[in-house]
């Protein structure tokens, strides 16, 4: 049992970065239809900038509490990060956005060839890692054998996750720019002649995508440790792969799908077997798609006639 119980924290704790990755593809393809392949590797980029910015504060400037060094780092990855994907869409989507559907999307698998080579080319093929920034835990039960230990980086991300997700979920639902954001997802050509600036509109979009990318790459630096410049495309084709199992279009789907990768990767892992994990997780979607093809949370697409 406990054994199960530190395998559940695992997997929710790698599921929660995956949730978080997820819903900057949900918001996109919600607005545009698009699957953003780069966002993947944006995720990558942002753990580079805070895990530069991290050296640079404690380091440099010789700051001495490691907890205070990580938010200044994630704060600014953010603010760089969204700077960095609002120029992406400026320059890789905008241009295509009336081309033929499959233009912005080589646009962006190019793009995420680009980010890739590029870190590699500046940073080095190497991993690149940082020492504990949050290594203290929780024990529970320890004297009685086995034990389960919660991280207070695990502790952290689930708080961060809820967070995001409850601000999100209102700003979407309750806020004008949430207004103008859903009547783009359901018409832009309407949406632009009642007065809505859609591109600005969805280059805010690409922005938040940006922060929440910037969030996870954080995250995962402080529970992982260190970050390598191919870190980028599997968490991201496994967030997509997210996005579509909770519903594509649905945050909290994002975030549930999120979840269910997270644990199926680990469970089979420990369970079963290293080697075959990623093809779990990716059967996990196949079976969805057969038989649930909006996913858990995600509505039925209506064609418009």
């Amino acid at each position: 049992m406990e054994v199960f119980l530190q395998q559940l924290i695992n997997g929710l704790t790698l599921g929660s970065i995956y949730g978080l990755i997820a819903i900057g593809y949900t918001m996109v393809f919600g607005i545009i239809g698009m699957v953003n392949f780069a966002h993947g590797d944006v995720f990558m980029l942002s753990s580079f900038i805070g895990l530069i910015i991290y050296v640079a504060i404690t380091q440099l400037l010789g700051l001495s509490s490691p907890m205070f060094a990580f938010l200044l780092a994630l704060a600014a990855s953010m603010v760089l990060t969204s700077l960095w994907n609002w120029s992406i869409e400026r320059v890789a989507y905008r241009p295509l956005r009336g081309s033929f559907r499959l233009a912005p999307l080589i646009s962006a698998i190019g793009m995420s060839i680009f980010l890739s080579n590029f870190v590699q080319v500046v940073q080095g093929p190497r991993s690149k890692s940082i020492n504990g920034i949050l290594s203290g835990t929780f024990n529970f039960g320890a004297d009685g054998g086995f034990g389960v230990s919660l991280p207070y980086s695990s502790i952290v991300i689930f708080f961060v996750t809820v967070i995001l997700l409850a601000i999100f979920w209102y700003i979407v639902q309750r806020t004008p720019l949430g207004r103008a954001q859903r009547a783009c997802e359901q018409d832009r050509k309407m949406a632009s002649l009642l007065g809505i600036d859609v591109d600005a509109t969805i280059s805010i979009t690409f922005v938040m995508g940006a922060a929440l990318a910037a969030v996870a790459g954080c995250l995962y630096l402080l529970k992982y440790g260190s970050v390598n410049f191919a870190d980028g495309f599997l968490p991201g084709v496994k967030a997509f792969t997210a996005a579509v199992l909770g519903g594509i279009g649905s945050l909290p789907g994002a975030v549930i799908g999120g979840l269910l990768i997270g644990l199926i990767e680990v469970f089979w892992s420990y369970y079963i077997s290293t080697d075959y994990k990623d093809v779990a997780a990716f059967s996990i979607l196949a079976v969805t798609l057969i038989f649930l093809p909006s996913g858990i949370l995600g509505r039925p697409e209506v064609e418009k006639v």
